[in-house]
């Protein structure tokens, strides 16, 4: 039996290929024809593969389907948080994940700092979207035309000197942040606290969501903070390919 769901499945992406027919499919798996139509049949009656017209198969609509369900109940959350809380660990920092939904940046985990010092930050609450590290790193993925549109549309609320102060300069940044990968907040919604953080890619490469790293100056410098940076961006990169279903499930080296 395991041997026929083996061959069964590596019908599949051999017709990633492209169209194949019933002699290409039983050269690719070894088998006699009779057997390979066997397994496309069974494939065929679950919609996983179609036969076309020219007798030659193609990946099912029904394979597309499962897919995207797959893609759709991914809990970004849940696979990111054991990453969160192994970096935490490290490095003793408030470390925070967020999503951009419906026009707002929202935090959607959080891990306290070991510091006395804390965070007023919340689970649901929207960012600071024009200053936030995590915010620049969602905004900066939509594509050019959006990221102008939202950002003739934002306010800029001048909460430091450090904040953005218009969309020029907003846009400005997010190409920035684009280029580089990574973003940060130094003093720009509270002038004591500072933020590192990077991007979380799914299977296409599109940031699905973005990770971060805050302290108060009062603990850690500007510059001690931004020494973490490599050890964000693998957290990130750890989240990204278990997300994308690179990797199995394993703490952050």
């Amino acid at each position: 039996m395991s041997q026929t769901v083996d061959r069964a499945l590596s019908i599949l992406p051999l017709l990633a290929e492209g169209p194949a027919d019933l002699g290409q499919v039983a050269d690719r798996l070894g088998v006699h024809k009779s057997t390979a139509l066997r397994l496309l049949r069974t494939l065929n009656e679950h919609g996983l593969v179609h036969r076309q017209s020219d007798q030659r198969y193609r990946l099912g609509a029904r394979l597309f389907a499962l897919a995207q369900q797959a893609v759709e109940s991914l809990d970004v959350r849940e696979i990111a948080h054991p990453h969160l809380v192994a970096l935490n660990e490290k490095c003793g920092h408030t470390v925070h994940l967020a999503v951009h939904e419906e026009n707002e940046v929202l935090y959607i985990d959080k891990v306290e700092s070991r510091y006395p010092v804390r965070m007023y930050s919340r689970i649901g609450k929207p960012v600071a979207i024009t200053v936030a590290a995590v915010a620049k790193l969602l905004l900066a993925d939509l594509p050019e035309p959006e990221r102008r549109a939202l950002a003739v549309k934002l306010d800029y609320p001048r909460y430091t000197a450090r904040s953005t102060p218009d969309a020029t300069a907003f846009l400005a940044e997010l190409a920035k942040v684009r280029e580089q990968g990574w973003a940060t907040d130094l003093g720009g919604h509270e002038e004591s606290i500072n933020c590192v953080g990077a991007p979380v890619r799914g299977v296409d490469g599109r940031v699905v969501a973005a990770m971060s790293v805050s302290a108060p100056n009062v603990v850690v410098t500007a510059d001690e903070l931004l020494a973490l940076l490599p050890l964000v961006r693998r957290t990130a990169d750890a989240i990204s390919r278990e997300y994308s279903g690179q990797t199995p499930a394993k703490e952050t080296e």
